[in-house]
């Protein structure tokens, strides 16, 4: 799907035709679609690269000064998937006239510019828009941080009374969400390194600005990741021992009350052999064996609890 936009003084409006100054926002294209992106001067590369989910983060130029940069951006697959959040690639092509934004799916970060979420950016000024994009990514990585958090938290509230592992195979969804998020942010530093040493972001100060805003907030992203990463593995080792001690409390248990009812049933075992046995022939013995079995009962009871088995 190809979408063209452009901004104007009343927002950011579609377009017919490709122009000059406009954005060209493009979503799992066809082959055909591909075809007519290469009729407007852009290479068959740069638009299949970023469509590839394994492509890393990176930047490329070709001769005639198009240029090519690829980041990773975080991706919500759903709570039900076997991991909640990856990362995919999002391909920024840039040339005197367009910059194009291709990418595999709908993503979080574009549906932003595209639904008017993103003040003050024109499409038009191609410098300042990647980066623009570049800081709103590494924003949206601090907010699926987050939003990993508070799921942990309420996964750690559930894990202090579970006895079973379902909640330890939620935790390990998110670890691995973690890995692509480590991976993705140490690849795309790499990249926004690479454009820092290049000449594309300077000649405005205010953009070199802006470049070195978004690389502390990619970095801010990479520690926070580390962070709730050794958390995550902490929280996995502490968790698996607190299973397995709920455990062990409850067999305790079983093994006390077992305990506690088999004195009655071994006095009146006893008593239930075909053989002479004290007060047999008295009229309360009954009652005095199952007073007396009632009394250690309870005294094995108030020992048990002293001793903190029950």
């Amino acid at each position: 799907m190809i979408s063209i936009l452009k901004s104007t003084p009343s927002g950011l409006e579609p377009q017919t035709e490709p122009s000059s100054g406009c954005w060209i926002n493009v979503v799992d294209p066809t082959t055909d679609e591909i075809e007519s992106l290469s009729k407007l001067g852009i290479p068959q590369d740069f638009i299949t690269y970023p469509l590839d989910v394994d492509e890393r983060s990176r930047t490329e130029r070709e001769d005639d000064g198009t240029v090519l940069i690829v980041l990773r951006v975080p991706y919500f697959q759903g709570m039900r998937a076997d991991i909640p959040y990856i990362t995919i690639p999002l391909g920024i092509i840039i040339n005197e006239d367009l910059i194009v934004t291709i990418c595999r799916w709908k993503n979080d970060v574009l549906q932003k510019f595209l639904g008017g979420q993103v003040r003050a950016f024109s499409t038009a000024k191609h410098n300042q828009f990647v980066l623009k994009l570049l800081l709103h990514t590494a924003s949206k990585y601090l907010s699926d941080l987050r939003e990993i958090n508070r799921a942990t938290d309420i996964l750690e509230d559930q894990l202090q009374l579970s006895m079973n592992n379902n909640q330890l195979m939620e935790i390990l969804k998110y670890q691995k969400s973690m890995v692509y998020f480590t991976t993705a942010l140490k690849s795309n530093e790499l990249m926004l390194e690479r454009l820092q040493r290049s000449q594309l972001f300077r000649m405005y100060a205010e953009d070199e600005d802006l470049l070195e805003d978004v690389i502390t907030e990619n970095q801010q992203a990479i520690e926070m990741t580390n962070i709730y990463n050794t958390i995550l593995s902490s929280m996995m080792d502490a968790f698996a021992s607190i299973i397995s001690n709920n455990m062990n409390m409850v067999m305790k248990f079983l093994a006390s009350v077992t305990i506690v009812l088999s004195l009655p049933t071994i006095a009146t075992s006893f008593f239930g052999m075909n053989v002479p046995l004290p007060l047999e022939n008295n009229a309360v013995g009954y009652l005095i064996i199952l007073g007396a079995t009632v009394i250690i009962s309870l005294i094995v009871v108030a020992v048990f609890y002293k001793r903190d088995w029950f």
